[in-house]
């Protein structure tokens, strides 16, 4: 099975090669199963591997070529494939699949599919590289590839400003944390002159001690890196705007891969920060707070994907509190169970918008009267698993043992509170929503029946939503810990509190879910005649965190800006008024000296040249990225056949 893991990204980033150079060959529906099916591939390869049970004994490696040579240094394009691997490549590959088969139909009408299936390909390549990858200079390129990627999808429809923008603001944000995560590299790098990963969590080990100056350096380097992907505080902005692209993409990002990417990256480099123990409580307190800000924001939101958005913030500050708690293999679970139920939501909202006109504000859609009873239902299993309704949906088992476990942890029973809170909001914020949108309407023989490319994806989803958490019983049930065990391998089994107070704490959560159900409920009656939640402006701007960066961030980059735009202009005005003004004379002269004006027709020629190289050369910047590209291609080109020459 080793031979077969280049197959896993492999599959998608040959089939994007194939969109980019002769997709313009291929009819609109042929791009969708090629991309389909390189997807399947992909997902092929990994079940295979779970059947085969290769990757439960010992991990499975595979080395491609050599990327660069420099003395001593040799990355490799390499994979490995372990246990915490194989559950992500899992997830993206499965999760991925499903989202292309829902576009079949959902992109069906848009006239530009050759750049959505060549993005969306390109994307879960990356995202495959990423997971897959045995270095970290391998695992960049994949986090780049990933980002880039992901400007491109949300700001899918790029000719509406604000969707351009969205997609700008997701770039620019992430920027932030990508940067981070390079020096992180680098400065590992420094230290033991290699970028494989195993090698350097051995040596990191045995070589720094805890606490240490360098290791609490690179913990925070990495945890920067983790913060920008997964959209945690304070670089949580970009992620509710990027609703703007298309609802596939909201599943695919926002749900199963991009924003655990961050998640991911901590629970392979957990070494290090159990090195930094400061930096290590540090992720379970940005995870914390994380969880009441999404939960909040979720509350004062009448957009409905707005309102998911915020839900993946939140989410995924529970898996940064179990990561920052030790809890590292139920992080992995919650992120496995997150991907189910919030790709239902996704998808089941982006059916319900689809068909519905494009209407976003839950309050018209709560208006109509043509929601078909399969998304109803289907939108009822994924928000009852986000709240962790007890016992029958797969979000109850690992956003409870998360809770139980966080209250073994340094300061516990204050991260325990905090997000016992945030899983009460959450019950609250997710089925106002439900309710305002489908409680009351009424099915008839009119109401649109979404096709069977959308509806599997939904059932399948659903299920898995359900029975998704089987695999990890709470403490003091009937075998707990499967999975826990099963990764045991990788991770090491999580400090519980005793049974009494395990009990407790399964009892509150499940009560607290209960409760949120039912103010939901009052919420929604008042709500129809005063809006109540809408009307705090602090919940509904997100805290007013745009607003504060705007004033201290981009209002003062701008002013610069303008401030050295107009310096350098005074500037150039001087140095070429006092240029025109000394050739003048010096043609003066010439002319009272040469008989014949020869001179003087020289300078003329001259200024004439440099206005016509002016006029060619400031056509070339002219903002279209694509002559851009072009250009920095040809002269790529040109010095490669120069340096082989």
């Amino acid at each position: 099975m080793s031979q077969l893991l280049w197959l896993i990204p492999g599959a998608p980033m040959l089939s994007a090669l194939i969109i980019a150079l002769l997709g313009g060959l291929l009819q609109r529906r042929h791009l969708a199963i090629l991309a389909t099916c390189a997807a399947a591939i992909a997902f092929l390869v990994v079940l295979l591997t779970w059947l085969a049970g290769a990757a439960t004994s010992q991990p499975l490696q595979q080395t491609l070529y050599t990327w660069i040579a420099v003395g001593n240094w040799n990355p490799t394009i390499g994979f490995t494939l372990d246990r915490l691997a194989l559950v992500m490549v899992s997830v993206v590959s499965g999760i991925g699949l499903l989202i292309h088969i829902y576009s079949i139909t959902f992109m069906a009408e848009d006239n530009d599919q050759r750049r959505y299936y060549f993005f969306l390909n390109l994307f879960l390549a990356g995202m495959l590289i990423l997971v897959l990858a045995d270095n970290l200079l391998l695992l960049y390129l994949g986090w780049e590839l990933v980002g880039l990627c992901s400007f491109a999808l949300i700001g899918f429809w790029y000719r509406e400003p604000m969707r351009a923008s969205a997609g700008r603001k997701a770039f620019v944000t992430t920027r932030i944390g990508d940067m981070s995560l390079a020096l992180g590299i680098f400065l590992l790098y420094s230290q033991f002159n290699d970028l494989s990963l195993s090698y350097l969590l051995a040596n990191a080990t045995a070589q720094w001690e805890t606490g240490s100056q360098l290791a609490t350096l690179t913990a925070l380097l990495i945890l920067g890196g983790a913060i920008g992907k997964s959209a945690q505080l304070p670089l949580q902005v970009w992620l509710p705007d990027a609703m703007a692209g298309p609802s596939p993409v909201s599943a695919l990002i926002h749900a199963a891969t991009m924003v655990t990417a961050g998640v991911y990256l901590i629970a392979r480099t957990y070494p290090l920060f159990e090195l930094a123990p400061h930096v290590q409580w540090s992720v379970a307190a940005i995870g914390t707070l994380t969880i009441v800000y999404g939960a909040s924001a979720a509350l004062a939101q009448n957009d409905f994907k707005r309102v998911l958005a915020y839900s993946t913030i939140s989410q995924v500050g529970y898996m940064f509190l179990a990561l920052g708690c030790g809890a590292y293999a139920l992080a992995l679970f919650h992120l496995v169970t997150h991907a189910f139920f919030k790709s239902l939501l996704f998808l089941a909202a982006g059916t319900v918008i689809h068909f519905s006109g494009n209407e976003h504000n839950i309050h018209n859609l709560g208006r109509l009267d043509n929601h078909s009873p399969l998304v109803r239902w289907t939108f009822l299993i994924g928000a009852a698993s986000l709240a962790g309704f007890p016992l029958i949906t797969a979000g109850f088992y690992s956003k409870e043992a998360i809770l139980t476990a966080t209250w073994s942890a340094p300061a516990g029973p204050l991260l325990w509170a905090f997000a016992a809170f945030g899983v009460l909001l959450t019950a609250v914020y997710i089925f106002r929503v439900y309710f305002i949108v489908f409680q009351g309407s009424r099915s008839n023989a009119s109401t649109p029946s979404a096709p069977g490319s959308m509806t599997w994806p939904l059932l399948i989803l659903a299920l898995l939503s359900l029975i998704g958490g089987f695999v990890e019983f709470p403490v003091g049930w009937l075998a707990p810990h499967q999975w826990s065990v099963w990764l045991e391998d990788e991770f090491r089994l999580t400090v519980h509190p005793p049974l009494e107070i395990a009990y407790s704490l399964q009892f509150i959560t499940s009560l607290l879910t209960l409760i949120g159900i039912g103010l939901a409920l009052v919420l929604v009656r008042r709500e129809q005649a005063g809006h109540y939640l809408t009307k705090i402006i602090f919940l509904r701007t997100g805290w007013g965190f745009d607003a504060l960066y705007q004033t201290m961030l981009i209002q003062p980059y701008f002013s610069l800006a303008r401030l050295l735009k107009a310096t350098d202009a005074l500037l150039i005005e001087g140095i070429l008024h006092k240029m025109t003004h000394a050739c003048l004379l010096l043609a003066s002269a010439c002319r009272r000296g040469v008989e014949h004006g020869v001179l003087d027709k020289s300078i003329a020629g001259l200024l004439a040249g440099f206005r016509f190289g002016y006029a060619r050369l400031s056509a070339t910047q002219n903002g279209l990225l694509s002559r851009y590209a072009l250009m920095i291609s040809m002269g790529a080109v040109f010095l490669l056949s120069y340096w082989l020459w």
